[in-house]
Order: C-alpha cells, then sequence, then structure tokens
C-alpha cells in the first residue's frame, strides 16, 4: 500500500512516500480502507520525538491518527462492523497511524460515518471531537447555563469546542487574532477576546469553565477569569498549577484524549443532526503530507487540515 511515513525523528524532511505492505488485521480489527485522514499538532510532535519516552514506536513509522473510509475486512472477534460500513476512527497512537491507503484498528475505537458528511469532513472529527468531549463534558462537567471560555476558537479543537459549548446552551467566550473574529462569531461565539487588541483577562469574569489549548501566560491568566470556589480550568498543554489552583478556589486539571469509539458516535450523533458542523479549512493529497504538517506547525491553520486518500 501508499503511506507517508518516517525511518527516522526529525524535521519535516523526514516525511516520505513509501510502499508498504497492508497492516495485518488482528482478532478484534478492523482493516478500513481509508479515504481521508486529517493533520493534527500530535503528528509532527511524533514526528520530531518529542513523545519518544511514551510511546515506543518501531520504523518504518506511519503517522497520522485520524481516518474516515470503509471497512473492507474485519477480524474474527469484531461484532459492530463489517465489510463495506462507512467508518470513521481516532486509531490506536501507538499503532501505524493513518497516512495511508489502509490502517488496522481495534473495533473499540471506530465509529459509524455520519451520512450527512463527506470522509474528509468525517476524518476532521475524532481528535478535536473527542479532546472537546473529555475535557468539557467528562473533565469540567459542562451544563446548560455556564459560561466557558475556549482559547483559540478558530482551531481544529477551537472550533469544535465553541459548536459543543453552543449545543449544551452555554455561553461562550472565544480568544483568536483580528483575521478569524467573523469565522468564530459565526461557530456562535457570544463573546470574541482579539488578543492582537485586548488582553482577555482584564474583560472577561466569573467563568465556569476555561478550555485552555495554548498553554504558557495565557494558561496562568485564565485562572484570573474563573468564578472563585467554582470554576474548571483544563489544559491540553500545561500541567495543573495546584498554587495557583488552591489559590483562586478553583480545579485544574491536564488532560491528554483517549481514542474512544462510543463518545465518537455521541459525536457522530452530533454531526447527524446538523447541531455541529467540521471545519475543514484545507484538503491536500496524500503526498504533501509535508507542505500538511508544515502548515499545521505554523499555528495558523483554520479548522483542520485533511489528506485525500482516495478521490
Amino acid at each position: 500500500m501508499k503511506a507517508i511515513a518516517i525511518e527516522r525523528y526529525g524535521g519535516p524532511e523526514v516525511l516520505r512516500l513509501m510502499e508498504l505492505p497492508k497492516p495485518a488485521v488482528m482478532e478484534k480489527d478492523v482493516l478500513i480502507e481509508i479515504h481521508a485522514a486529517s493533520v493534527n499538532p500530535v503528528d509532527w510532535k511524533v514526528r520530531e520525538g518529542y513523545l519518544q519516552d511514551m510511546l515506543h514506536h518501531r520504523f518504518p513509522l506511519i503517522l497520522g491518527w485520524d481516518a474516515a473510509g470503509v471497512v473492507e475486512d474485519t477480524g474474527p472477534g469484531v461484532t459492530r462492523f463489517n465489510r463495506g460500513d462507512k467508518v470513521f476512527s481516532r486509531t490506536d497512537i501507538a499503532r501505524n497511524g493513518t497516512y495511508a491507503e489502509y490502517v488496522a484498528v481495534d473495533e473499540k475505537y471506530v465509529a459509524g460515518k455520519p451520512t450527512n458528511i463527506s470522509f474528509e469532513g468525517a476524518a476532521a472529527m475524532p481528535l478535536v471531537g473527542l479532546t472537546a468531549w473529555q475535557a468539557l463534558v467528562d473533565y469540567a462537567g459542562m451544563k446548560k447555563g455556564d459560561k466557558v471560555l475556549i482559547h483559540a476558537g478558530s482551531g481544529g479543537v477551537g472550533s469544535f469546542a465553541i459548536q459543543l459549548a453552543k449545543s449544551r446552551g452555554c455561553f461562550v467566550a472565544t480568544t483568536c487574532s483580528t483575521a478569524h473574529v467573523d469565522f468564530v462569531k459565526a461557530l456562535g461565539a457570544d463573546q470574541v477576546v482579539d488578543y492582537t487588541k485586548g488582553d482577555f483577562s482584564l474583560q472577561l469574569h466569573d467563568y465556569d469553565i476555561v478550555f485552555d489549548t495554548i498553554g504558557g501566560d495565557t494558561y496562568r491568566n485564565s485562572f484570573k477569569v474563573l468564578r472563585q470556589q467554582r470554576g474548571v480550568i483544563v489544559s491540553i498543554l500545561e500541567q495543573p498549577d495546584h498554587e495557583l489552583a488552591e489559590k483562586n478556589g478553583v480545579r485544574a486539571g491536564y488532560l491528554f484524549m483517549h481514542p474512544d469509539g462510543n463518545q465518537l458516535a455521541k459525536i457522530a450523533e452530533l454531526l447527524e443532526s446538523g447541531e455541529i458542523k467540521p471545519v475543514v479549512g484545507k484538503i491536500l493529497p496524500l503526498e504533501e503530507a509535508r507542505n500538511a504538517q508544515m502548515m499545521s506547525q505554523s499555528h495558523h491553520a483554520r479548522g483542520k487540515i485533511v489528506l485525500q486518500v482516495k478521490g
């Protein structure tokens, strides 16, 4: 099969188009013929070796762990899917990924693809959807009427998180640059802070939840906007600052997203109903994975970058 893989850690130049064997199908695996895969920051972080102490991959390593496609084969223990089913998945980051024509993935990480969106739209959803769901619903306990601040609302995770919070009946504020203000308002943001013109920590007050996707000073300043004694901050970049949390009487957590087919099925229902729509900023052919990762690494992409594998 055709795949984009690396044989060592390094910069974008280590990404190469290769011919590799189809993945072996284990007992509970579905073999997916991939139509589209999406690009996420964790992809280039793995490529550069940042996570090698946590993840012990073998080379050649196929990157990318979001995909949408059609089930071609199933292991003997598979009970939920059949050949020909249209599916999407956040696959196991410990195994080879989805910048390829095929991927084998345990059925517990797979859900049926919403019928009303394209393969490209579906491929854009798993990581961002699960990240936002696990941060806002599972950890923060987001409920109707909450005031929620979502940083970097124009990015992949942020653009999904805004829609998820609005679908739950929340008041949503977000931060972005001038160029993206109208975009995040169209997603449903009730209040937008243009970080090039103002300081969100001076403009926002008494928020129930902050979802941090930026880290650094943004994370630390976010404690100032939380409601005392009941606010929650969850970050996908920073470990909890317990001193700040205790000082402000709030709860702080860190999230490293885990794949979950059941949660993905719930996200599929929101996509099917139209409550949430995919935000695809750019679609590139698989062969341009190097350019796609460079775009992701620039931190200026709007929405998701998707690789089209099968036309």
